[in-house]
């Protein structure tokens, strides 16, 4: 059981949800990502649940090789890009509330339509980050 349940505010938290769904905030440092892999075993089975705001569109790509990734918007508009047998699939996403399930492998970026808030569940053992979808 977590011994503070918050309130934990997005910009210096993110919460870490385990395999046995305990939930766990952890300060983002410099070295937030490095740390989770130290801390956490590889962050195998574990999941990161962040809120993160976007004014422009993703420099990289990302792929999540555990898992499902859930991702909920709070406010704004953006596409979300996948990358399917090497074409481009735009997911639209523009009413508040308004979830998207980006499946396991699939490598994905997001272009921002306006400035946007979102929640993101990630599984994230493994994850990978490219210039280009598989490089």
């Amino acid at each position: 059981m977590v011994t503070d349940p918050g309130p934990w505010k997005k910009d210096g938290h993110r919460l870490i949800m385990t395999p046995s769904c305990e939930v766990t905030p952890k300060s983002i440092t410099p070295a937030f990502y490095r740390e989770l892999d130290q801390e956490y075993g590889g962050f195998a089975g574990h999941s990161l649940i962040a809120v993160n705001d976007f004014e422009e569109d993703w420099s990289t790509w990302e792929m999540h090789p555990k898992g499902d990734e859930v991702v909920c918007l709070i406010s704004g508009e953006i596409d979300f890009v996948f990358s399917v047998s090497g074409q481009e699939e735009v997911h639209h996403v523009s009413e508040p509330g308004t979830m998207i399930v980006v499946p396991k492998g699939i490598w994905h970026t997001a272009r921002t339509k306006t400035k946007a808030s979102l929640i993101f569940v990630t599984p994230g053992e493994g994850t990978l980050n490219a210039e280009k979808p598989g490089a």
